[in-house]
Protein backbone atom coordinates (compact mmCIF):
# COMPACT_ATOMS: atom_id res chain seq x y z
CA UNK A 1 0.00 0.00 0.00
CA UNK A 2 1.10 3.42 -0.70
CA UNK A 3 -0.19 6.67 0.35
CA UNK A 4 -2.30 7.81 3.83
CA UNK A 5 -2.60 4.20 5.92
CA UNK A 6 -6.19 2.45 5.58
CA UNK A 7 -8.68 3.30 7.97
CA UNK A 8 -11.26 4.20 6.17
CA UNK A 9 -14.03 1.32 6.47
CA UNK A 10 -16.69 2.26 3.92
CA UNK A 11 -20.52 2.59 4.58
CA UNK A 12 -22.12 -1.06 5.16
CA UNK A 13 -26.26 -0.08 5.12
CA UNK A 14 -28.21 -2.75 4.22
CA UNK A 15 -25.59 -5.54 5.58
CA UNK A 16 -25.61 -7.90 7.82
CA UNK A 17 -22.59 -9.62 9.31
CA UNK A 18 -22.34 -12.86 11.89
CA UNK A 19 -18.76 -12.03 13.97
CA UNK A 20 -17.95 -14.95 16.21
CA UNK A 21 -15.78 -14.40 19.73
CA UNK A 22 -17.20 -10.42 19.52
CA UNK A 23 -16.99 -9.81 23.33
CA UNK A 24 -13.08 -9.03 23.07
CA UNK A 25 -10.34 -8.16 21.11
CA UNK A 26 -10.35 -8.42 17.17
CA UNK A 27 -14.13 -9.47 16.68
CA UNK A 28 -15.12 -6.81 19.46
CA UNK A 29 -13.47 -4.01 17.35
CA UNK A 30 -14.78 -5.65 14.13
CA UNK A 31 -18.04 -5.87 15.02
CA UNK A 32 -17.95 -2.21 16.54
CA UNK A 33 -16.79 -0.59 13.78
CA UNK A 34 -19.50 -2.54 11.66
CA UNK A 35 -22.52 -1.41 13.49
CA UNK A 36 -20.88 2.63 13.60
CA UNK A 37 -20.55 1.99 9.85
CA UNK A 38 -24.39 0.75 9.51
CA UNK A 39 -24.33 -3.03 9.34
CA UNK A 40 -26.40 -5.15 11.34
CA UNK A 41 -24.35 -7.61 13.28
CA UNK A 42 -24.67 -10.37 15.24
CA UNK A 43 -22.35 -11.06 17.96
CA UNK A 44 -22.32 -14.42 17.67
CA UNK A 45 -20.78 -15.56 21.34
CA UNK A 46 -20.62 -18.06 23.94
CA UNK A 47 -21.57 -15.55 27.12
CA UNK A 48 -24.53 -14.31 25.61
CA UNK A 49 -24.70 -12.11 29.34
CA UNK A 50 -20.72 -10.60 28.17
CA UNK A 51 -22.35 -10.11 24.40
CA UNK A 52 -25.14 -7.81 25.88
CA UNK A 53 -22.43 -5.96 27.57
CA UNK A 54 -20.52 -5.75 24.29
CA UNK A 55 -23.70 -4.50 22.37
CA UNK A 56 -24.51 -1.72 25.05
CA UNK A 57 -21.40 -0.48 24.00
CA UNK A 58 -21.92 -0.20 20.00
CA UNK A 59 -23.36 3.08 18.55
CA UNK A 60 -24.02 4.16 15.54
CA UNK A 61 -27.07 3.50 12.07
CA UNK A 62 -26.27 0.10 12.51
CA UNK A 63 -27.57 -2.47 14.58
CA UNK A 64 -25.80 -5.29 17.07
CA UNK A 65 -27.90 -8.28 17.96
CA UNK A 66 -26.33 -11.07 20.61
CA UNK A 67 -26.56 -15.04 19.83
CA UNK A 68 -25.05 -17.90 21.77
CA UNK A 69 -22.59 -20.18 19.90
CA UNK A 70 -19.82 -22.25 21.28
CA UNK A 71 -18.11 -22.62 17.95
CA UNK A 72 -16.05 -26.12 19.82
CA UNK A 73 -19.32 -27.13 19.99
CA UNK A 74 -20.63 -28.88 17.04
CA UNK A 75 -24.24 -28.88 18.20
CA UNK A 76 -24.26 -25.35 18.96
CA UNK A 77 -22.59 -24.34 16.05
CA UNK A 78 -25.67 -26.59 13.96
CA UNK A 79 -28.30 -25.02 16.18
CA UNK A 80 -27.19 -21.38 15.54
CA UNK A 81 -26.65 -21.91 11.83
CA UNK A 82 -30.29 -23.08 11.65
CA UNK A 83 -31.64 -20.45 13.18
CA UNK A 84 -29.59 -17.38 12.24
CA UNK A 85 -31.13 -16.68 8.77
CA UNK A 86 -29.48 -14.89 5.76
CA UNK A 87 -26.36 -13.28 5.60
CA UNK A 88 -23.75 -11.34 3.47
CA UNK A 89 -20.65 -11.95 5.72
CA UNK A 90 -19.31 -14.75 7.94
CA UNK A 91 -16.38 -13.44 10.06
CA UNK A 92 -14.68 -16.58 11.38
CA UNK A 93 -12.83 -14.86 14.37
CA UNK A 94 -13.53 -16.64 17.91
CA UNK A 95 -9.98 -18.55 19.30
CA UNK A 96 -8.11 -19.96 21.85
CA UNK A 97 -4.01 -19.79 22.59
CA UNK A 98 -1.66 -21.99 24.42
CA UNK A 99 -5.10 -23.86 26.67
CA UNK A 100 -3.52 -27.02 28.51
CA UNK A 101 -4.38 -30.42 27.03
CA UNK A 102 -7.91 -31.54 26.42
CA UNK A 103 -10.90 -31.94 24.09
CA UNK A 104 -14.30 -30.37 23.06
CA UNK A 105 -17.43 -32.26 24.01
CA UNK A 106 -16.86 -33.79 20.56
CA UNK A 107 -13.60 -35.22 21.48
CA UNK A 108 -11.20 -33.11 19.66
CA UNK A 109 -8.72 -31.27 20.67
CA UNK A 110 -9.39 -27.90 22.21
CA UNK A 111 -7.76 -25.74 19.66
CA UNK A 112 -8.50 -27.76 16.66
CA UNK A 113 -12.10 -27.25 17.55
CA UNK A 114 -12.19 -24.03 18.69
CA UNK A 115 -10.48 -22.23 16.00
CA UNK A 116 -10.75 -24.02 13.15
CA UNK A 117 -13.21 -27.24 12.96
CA UNK A 118 -16.27 -25.33 14.71
CA UNK A 119 -15.61 -22.35 12.25
CA UNK A 120 -15.43 -25.29 9.33
CA UNK A 121 -18.80 -26.56 10.41
CA UNK A 122 -20.73 -23.22 10.92
CA UNK A 123 -19.08 -21.69 7.39
CA UNK A 124 -20.28 -25.17 5.24
CA UNK A 125 -23.85 -24.50 7.41
CA UNK A 126 -24.43 -21.00 6.68
CA UNK A 127 -22.59 -21.17 3.42
CA UNK A 128 -26.36 -21.43 1.58
CA UNK A 129 -27.42 -18.50 3.19
CA UNK A 130 -24.16 -16.45 2.70
CA UNK A 131 -24.56 -13.40 0.42
CA UNK A 132 -21.25 -12.09 0.51
CA UNK A 133 -18.12 -13.88 1.47
CA UNK A 134 -16.50 -15.03 4.69
CA UNK A 135 -13.76 -14.23 6.63
CA UNK A 136 -11.63 -16.59 8.12
CA UNK A 137 -9.25 -14.62 11.05
CA UNK A 138 -5.67 -16.84 11.41
CA UNK A 139 -2.51 -15.64 12.50
CA UNK A 140 1.43 -15.28 11.87
CA UNK A 141 1.60 -18.33 14.04
CA UNK A 142 0.22 -20.18 11.04
CA UNK A 143 3.95 -19.89 9.60
CA UNK A 144 5.33 -22.16 12.58
CA UNK A 145 2.22 -24.79 11.82
CA UNK A 146 2.64 -28.12 11.18
CA UNK A 147 -0.65 -30.03 11.29
CA UNK A 148 -0.48 -33.92 11.02
CA UNK A 149 -3.72 -35.22 9.49
CA UNK A 150 -3.18 -38.33 10.82
CA UNK A 151 -2.25 -37.41 14.92
CA UNK A 152 -5.08 -34.23 15.00
CA UNK A 153 -6.07 -35.38 18.86
CA UNK A 154 -1.71 -35.51 19.90
CA UNK A 155 -1.81 -39.24 20.66
CA UNK A 156 1.58 -39.88 19.37
CA UNK A 157 3.26 -36.96 19.83
CA UNK A 158 4.42 -34.80 23.00
CA UNK A 159 1.19 -32.37 23.56
CA UNK A 160 3.00 -28.19 23.05
CA UNK A 161 -0.15 -25.62 23.79
CA UNK A 162 1.69 -23.27 21.34
CA UNK A 163 2.41 -26.07 18.85
CA UNK A 164 -1.13 -26.92 19.11
CA UNK A 165 -2.30 -22.94 18.31
CA UNK A 166 -0.06 -22.55 15.43
CA UNK A 167 -1.42 -26.04 14.06
CA UNK A 168 -5.07 -24.72 13.91
CA UNK A 169 -3.65 -21.21 12.23
CA UNK A 170 -2.63 -23.07 9.76
CA UNK A 171 -5.50 -25.71 9.59
CA UNK A 172 -7.80 -22.00 9.58
CA UNK A 173 -5.29 -21.29 6.21
CA UNK A 174 -5.77 -24.68 4.28
CA UNK A 175 -9.71 -23.68 5.09
CA UNK A 176 -9.47 -20.98 3.11
CA UNK A 177 -7.58 -22.17 0.52
CA UNK A 178 -9.67 -25.23 -0.39
CA UNK A 179 -12.97 -23.50 0.41
CA UNK A 180 -12.12 -21.26 -2.23
CA UNK A 181 -11.14 -23.77 -4.87
CA UNK A 182 -14.32 -25.90 -4.30
CA UNK A 183 -16.40 -22.70 -4.45
CA UNK A 184 -14.45 -21.47 -7.86
CA UNK A 185 -15.39 -24.84 -9.12
CA UNK A 186 -18.15 -24.59 -8.65
CA UNK A 187 -19.36 -21.24 -10.50
CA UNK A 188 -19.96 -19.87 -7.10
CA UNK A 189 -19.14 -15.86 -6.82
CA UNK A 190 -18.87 -16.16 -3.00
CA UNK A 191 -15.21 -15.32 -1.95
CA UNK A 192 -13.41 -16.53 0.91
CA UNK A 193 -10.99 -13.64 2.60
CA UNK A 194 -8.91 -14.45 5.14
CA UNK A 195 -6.72 -11.71 7.88
CA UNK A 196 -4.47 -11.77 10.43
CA UNK A 197 -3.61 -8.71 13.13
CA UNK A 198 0.08 -8.83 13.49
CA UNK A 199 0.98 -8.32 17.08
CA UNK A 200 -1.76 -6.76 18.95
CA UNK A 201 -2.67 -6.39 22.33
CA UNK A 202 -5.41 -8.63 23.17
CA UNK A 203 -7.16 -10.91 25.89
CA UNK A 204 -6.06 -13.63 23.79
CA UNK A 205 -2.77 -14.15 25.13
CA UNK A 206 -4.58 -14.59 28.59
CA UNK A 207 -7.11 -17.53 27.43
CA UNK A 208 -4.26 -20.09 28.28
CA UNK A 209 -5.48 -20.82 32.37
CA UNK A 210 -2.04 -21.26 33.41
CA UNK A 211 -0.83 -18.25 35.39
CA UNK A 212 2.31 -16.66 34.68
CA UNK A 213 2.37 -17.90 30.89
CA UNK A 214 -0.59 -15.70 30.61
CA UNK A 215 0.21 -13.00 32.50
CA UNK A 216 3.56 -12.78 30.53
CA UNK A 217 2.18 -13.04 26.92
CA UNK A 218 -0.68 -10.14 28.01
CA UNK A 219 2.15 -8.20 29.37
CA UNK A 220 4.16 -8.56 26.42
CA UNK A 221 1.42 -7.88 24.09
CA UNK A 222 0.41 -4.56 26.13
CA UNK A 223 3.53 -3.44 25.82
CA UNK A 224 4.80 -3.61 22.45
CA UNK A 225 1.07 -4.91 20.88
CA UNK A 226 -0.29 -2.58 18.30
CA UNK A 227 -3.78 -1.43 20.31
CA UNK A 228 -6.72 -3.49 19.32
CA UNK A 229 -8.38 -0.98 16.84
CA UNK A 230 -5.54 -1.25 14.51
CA UNK A 231 -5.59 -5.10 15.09
CA UNK A 232 -9.21 -5.52 13.66
CA UNK A 233 -8.06 -3.55 10.53
CA UNK A 234 -6.94 -6.27 8.70
CA UNK A 235 -10.00 -8.22 9.59
CA UNK A 236 -12.23 -5.30 8.44
CA UNK A 237 -10.19 -4.86 5.22
CA UNK A 238 -11.01 -8.89 4.58
CA UNK A 239 -14.47 -8.50 5.42
CA UNK A 240 -15.52 -5.19 3.36
CA UNK A 241 -12.89 -4.05 0.37
CA UNK A 242 -13.42 -5.39 -3.22
CA UNK A 243 -10.41 -7.78 -2.93
CA UNK A 244 -10.82 -11.82 -4.97
CA UNK A 245 -10.93 -14.73 -3.21
CA UNK A 246 -8.12 -16.49 -1.32
CA UNK A 247 -6.69 -13.24 -0.45
CA UNK A 248 -4.85 -12.64 2.64
CA UNK A 249 -4.62 -9.52 4.46
CA UNK A 250 -2.65 -8.38 7.36
CA UNK A 251 0.12 -5.68 8.48
CA UNK A 252 2.58 -4.04 6.25
CA UNK A 253 5.26 -3.65 8.75
CA UNK A 254 8.40 -5.50 9.47
CA UNK A 255 7.35 -8.97 10.23
CA UNK A 256 3.85 -8.53 9.52
CA UNK A 257 3.94 -7.54 13.26
CA UNK A 258 2.86 -4.16 12.94
CA UNK A 259 1.40 -1.74 10.33
CA UNK A 260 -1.38 -0.75 8.23
CA UNK A 261 -3.88 -3.52 6.46
CA UNK A 262 -2.37 -4.77 2.44
CA UNK A 263 -2.07 -8.20 1.09
CA UNK A 264 0.57 -10.28 2.50
CA UNK A 265 2.31 -14.42 1.92
CA UNK A 266 1.44 -17.27 3.44
CA UNK A 267 3.87 -20.28 4.18
CA UNK A 268 4.42 -22.99 1.83
CA UNK A 269 2.42 -24.83 3.81
CA UNK A 270 -0.70 -23.26 3.58
CA UNK A 271 -0.20 -22.75 -0.14
CA UNK A 272 -0.25 -26.56 -0.36
CA UNK A 273 -3.24 -28.19 -2.12
CA UNK A 274 -2.46 -31.83 -0.77
CA UNK A 275 -2.38 -30.94 2.27
CA UNK A 276 -5.31 -28.49 1.83
CA UNK A 277 -7.50 -31.12 0.57
CA UNK A 278 -6.12 -33.92 3.08
CA UNK A 279 -7.12 -30.84 6.03
CA UNK A 280 -10.57 -30.41 4.46
CA UNK A 281 -11.12 -34.68 4.40
CA UNK A 282 -10.42 -34.79 8.37
CA UNK A 283 -12.46 -32.14 8.67
CA UNK A 284 -15.17 -33.65 7.35
CA UNK A 285 -14.81 -36.74 8.88
CA UNK A 286 -14.82 -35.19 12.35
CA UNK A 287 -17.20 -32.43 12.33
CA UNK A 288 -19.85 -34.36 9.97
CA UNK A 289 -19.86 -31.44 7.54
CA UNK A 290 -19.12 -31.06 3.67
CA UNK A 291 -20.29 -28.94 1.15
CA UNK A 292 -23.17 -29.09 -0.99
CA UNK A 293 -23.98 -27.83 -4.40
CA UNK A 294 -24.87 -24.47 -4.54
Amino acid sequence: MTGAPWTAVPAQHGRRFVVTGATSGIGLLTARVLVHRGADVVLAVRNPDKGAEAAAGMTGPGRAVVERLDVSDLSSVEAFADRIGDVDVLVNNAGILGVPQGTSVDGVELHLATNHLGHHALALRMLPRIGDRVVVVSSNSHHHGDLDVTDLDWSRRGYQPYAAYAASKLANMLFLLELQRRLTAQGSSLRVTGAHPGTTATAITASSGRGWLSWIGSWGHGLVGMPAWRGALPTLYAATMDVPGNSYVGPDGLKEFFGWPTLVGRSARASDPDLARACWDASVRLSGVDLGPR
